[in-house]
């Protein structure tokens, strides 16, 4: 697979005191490798909750390369298509192949370590070994050669809040230290990946409750420990990132899906304002139920017209928004699809800077903000206003990237990506009537890098809205407490 690469710099020599560092580190855990081995035994929940976590964002079916993998233990708890584990102890690389002889594990340095040639990784991990890397920047520039488009890079590092405690547990021996260990600060490792061409996507603060006590250790790390303020004072830090600049991006074939209900007044308009924005592009009509004539006109909009788009229309045979979005994206074959609601209230003339982002790689999924720029005077009134931005906080808590508008319509994000979240929906069920969370849970199940686009927001020219203030605040609300327990409190 191309990675475009070629032009990359990646350091062919050693920097200074780079190998000496190494062999000092594999010279300490070749001595220390039972005091070590006692340590991981000592504290053991902590390392398989740190597992845990980790699991949670790693998918089945997944190529993972683990960096300094220990005993393997993750690996092994993985459903993964393809494991290798690096570490620099050949005694816990032995001890690892043992256990999971279906695994590759290699005793080497990440700088040393060369893949299948050609092979790329889903996922890379560095958990709890970022810290002892004598040059960072160059690790993190190499491993973007085993990376392609859709690589997540996942680092798991301690809290600079928690250094004194665990500074005094190496001093009474509770705990085994580590010679010359980096404490790397959030704000400068985003500035590392920045410098290596990674981009941050989230991060989750994790683990108040570094020891196994039964009820206690649970109550405080799954439930309070992802609370807002507190969550600052956790041991842990997952930081989520993805590389940029990587040459493959969707195709110039764009699939617009327009779901219309009660909508006649408003086919003919927003037909003639949908510009030809990619080399292939087609709008497909979903109408669901209507009580007017919109399928009626939907038909002869299409009978009559003469313009360089392809059209098509469907009708419903379940009910709701999300049935048809569903439906709509069963029918899509571009590269590149975008939802536009068919009340016009967001101008179709917005959706070229959607989906630009989305082909030049700027995001994953572009999701269109009603609550940046002034409305016009009826297009929300205003408690529907204060609840938008409400659930916007709420759920930006949730999803662990900024979403100031859950319920706008227009979304745009790649066929493939729509398609890996469909193949992992079993894990959320289905819980949305509209179809809007059901894709931005599963873009935030996937790591995939959100971006609000911000939208100008009109007022009905036809048409009446759909949408129960109160009935759906509820559902908003009870949707909230799912999303909390699948993505946050886990």
């Amino acid at each position: 697979m191309t990675t475009g690469l070629a032009e990359h710099f990646v350091p062919t020599t050693a920097i200074p005191g780079e190998n000496e560092h190494r062999r000092n580190l594999i010279a300490f855990q070749h001595a220390k490798v039972v005091q070590l081995s006692n340590s991981r035994r000592r504290h053991i929940y902590l390392h398989k909750y740190v597992n845990h976590l980790l699991r949670h964002h790693i998918l089945p079916g997944s190529r993972v390369l683990d960096v300094g993998c220990g005993d393997g233990s993750l690996l092994g708890s993985l459903a993964s298509s393809r494991g290798v584990g690096i570490d620099l102890s050949a005694e816990l690389v032995e001890q690892a192949s043992q256990t999971y002889p279906g695994l590759c594990f290699k005793a080497c340095a990440i700088e040393d370590f060369a893949p299948e040639p050609g092979e790329t990784f889903d996922y890379i991990v560095f958990s709890g070994v970022l810290q002892q890397l004598y040059d960072v920047h160059s690790v993190l520039q190499k491993v973007r050669g085993f990376c392609h488009p859709r690589t997540r890079l996942i680092i798991c590092t301690y809290s600079r809040v928690w250094q004194p405690a665990i500074r005094l547990a190496e001093g009474i021996k509770f705990k085994c230290p580590v010679p010359d260990e980096s404490w790397i600060p959030p704000g400068e490792l985003d500035n590392l990946l920045d410098q290596s061409d990674f981009e941050l996507i989230r991060r989750q603060p994790a683990m108040l409750m570094p020891a196994g006590i039964p009820v206690v250790s649970r109550l405080m790390n799954r439930w309070i420990a992802p609370l807002p303020l507190i969550r600052q004072a956790c041991l842990l830090n997952i930081t989520i990132a993805r590389p940029v600049n990587i040459a493959a991006k969707p195709g110039s074939s764009l699939s617009i899906i327009v779901p219309l209900r009660n909508e006649a007044g408003n086919v003919g308009p927003l037909l003639k304002r949908i510009a030809k924005i990619a080399d292939r592009q087609e709008v497909i009509f979903i109408e669901g139920h209507s009580t007017d004539n919109t399928w009626e006109v939907i038909n002869r909009a299409i009978a009559d017209y003469q313009g360089d788009l392809i059209l098509s229309c469907h009708q419903q045979t379940g009910k709701g928004k999300r049935d048809a979005v569903r439906l709509g994206f069963s029918k899509a074959d571009g590269e590149v699809v975008a939802i536009l609601d068919g009340d016009i209230s967001v101008p179709p003339e917005e959706l070229p800077r959607f989906y630009e982002l989305i082909r030049h790689g700027k995001c994953e999924f572009a999701n269109g903000s009603r609550l940046v720029y002034p409305m016009e005077a009826q297009a929300m009134q205003f408690l529907n206003m204060i609840a938008n931005k409400c659930f916007g906080y709420m759920f930006s808590y949730l999803l662990g990237q900024s979403v100031r508008d859950t319920l706008c319509g227009t979304k745009v994000l790649s066929r493939d990506n729509y398609e890996r979240i469909a193949a992992n929906r079993a894990y959320f069920g289905d819980f949305d009537p509209f179809g809007d969370f059901d894709l931005l849970f599963g873009a935030a199940r996937q790591n995939l890098k959100i971006m609000d686009v911000p939208v100008h927001y009109k007022q009905r020219v036809y048409g009446k809205t759909n949408i129960s203030r109160f009935s759906h605040g509820l559902l908003l609300l009870r949707m909230c407490g799912f999303a909390a327990r699948k993505l946050c409190f886990v």
